[in-house]
């Protein structure tokens, strides 16, 4: 056994078993404090929320609280293994609301018979969070589920693994575009997977300017063209009118390359084919499409993303999901709409632009960090993404009227610590 697999049991099992616990937040230590606590006191606030349902936010915490929840039939990279055996990813994910934005995190492991019986399940219990945070959910059944509950319920429904790696996955594009001297609305984008992460990506990039013509995406059977027959809605968005069918066709001349796909699907030979300063996001974890090493022996010129914490530019989307549900649950927003994406896009590429902390250095044992060829997006130990990120994402839900409250005024956080 690997070094690190006994160190990942060990961590997870030891000296407690699980990675979260119930934290008492009002005294206990008498029996007046239990009696306000729990029986005859508790009633005073039920009777509240029977009048008013926003009262909730009021007296319980639920405000703070996002529900984390996955039917296991896309576990990471290892595939549809059950509800069950996702639990300590869904803990990890909790874990890290918890570290980075201060929310409370309960981690729900559906084991439903159909997309259908999952969106009832969610459906009916979904009032008791502040928000809903899905996760490791296979495609295409994760599109149509997703819809189904932002629809159903009033409180921000958010599929990480589409968006959150969308938005950063968005961010670091810009930066590295603008660094190669290249712009969004004229890059040629080859997309390899088309799975929920691939087609969130290139939805946002679309957003953020990039034009349908100038993406191919690619599938298991090659290029998605318009001449296709077996392609689902979400394919479908992407199917160019084009002659191209294969990846050695897609890649030549191509400014972007993103990867969602699986290890070593990019060859040297199809990166030489590239347009001169090419970017390469390969985020297949934990092998990339293409090894960082061996991409910068066949270009020097290439920019270089993974979904890795040991190569520079790591695609993590922990730049993203405490911080965008954070500003999302402080001002009690109603859903996670495209602007509120767009707006934690701008906010992760601009903090990357700004001279580096001490504290960050520090972090990562570095004497010096400058916005460049290898660091196109903020480091996950910046502290400064609270504050940056969740601020973004808040005032676009004001703006945009999915706000149910004021910009807070207790913004712009500087650390857990400032959290209210």
């Amino acid at each position: 056994m690997s070094d690190l697999k006994q160190a990942a049991l060990d961590y997870h099992e030891f000296p407690r078993p699980g990675k979260l616990a119930t934290e008492v937040t009002k005294p206990t230590a008498t029996a007046r404090d239990l009696a306000l606590a729990y029986s005859p006191g508790v009633a005073e606030p039920v009777r509240e929320i029977a009048k008013d349902a926003e009262n909730a936010y009021r007296y319980t915490g639920k405000g703070n609280l996002v529900a984390v929840i996955s039917d296991g039939t896309a576990i990471l990279g290892l595939g549809n293994l059950g509800p069950l055996a996702s639990k300590p990813v869904m803990e990890g994910k909790c874990l890290l609301f918890k570290r980075f934005a201060g929310i409370d995190g309960v981690d729900i492991e559906v084991n439903a018979e159909s997309p259908q019986a999952f969106i009832d399940t969610v459906a009916r219990i979904a009032d008791t969070w502040g928000g809903i945070n899905l996760e490791d959910i296979k495609a295409p059944e994760c599109f149509e589920i997703e819809r189904a509950l932002i629809e159903k319920c009033s409180i921000p429904v958010f599929h990480d693994d589409q968006h959150g790696t969308a938005i950063v996955t968005a961010a670091g594009m810009l930066n590295a575009l603008e660094l190669q001297g290249k712009t969004i609305g004229e890059a040629k984008i080859v997309c390899l997977g088309a799975g929920a992460a691939a087609v969130a990506c290139m939805k946002l990039l679309v957003s953020c300017g990039a034009k349908l013509e100038n993406i191919y995406m690619l599938d298991r059977k090659g290029v998605i063209h318009s001449e296709r027959d077996d392609l689902n809605q979400y394919k479908a968005m992407f199917a160019t009118v084009t002659d191209k069918r294969t990846m050695d066709d897609a890649i030549a001349g191509a400014d972007v390359f993103v990867g969602l796909s699986g290890p070593d699907l990019l060859s040297p030979a199809q990166l030489k084919a590239m347009a001169p300063n090419p970017i390469v996001f390969a985020c297949s974890n934990p092998d990339p499409e293409i090894k960082p090493e061996l991409a910068h022996s066949v270009r020097d010129d290439v920019i270089m993303a993974t979904g890795r914490s040991d190569y520079p530019n790591q695609v993590n989307n922990v730049l993203g999901f405490p911080f965008i549900f954070r500003g999302a649950l402080d001002v009690r927003a109603t859903r996670i709409n495209e602007e509120m994406k767009l707006a934690a896009v701008n906010a992760l590429k601009d903090l990357a632009r700004e001279e580096v902390p001490q504290d960050v250095l520090a972090a990562y044992g570095l004497q010096s960090l400058s916005f460049g060829k290898e660091y196109i997006i903020p480091k996950p130990m910046d502290s400064r993404l609270l504050g940056a990120v969740a601020g973004a994402v808040a005032k676009a839900a004001v703006d945009t009227g999915v706000a149910r409250l004021p910009f807070p005024e207790n913004y712009p956080l500087n650390s857990v610590a400032d959290v209210k």
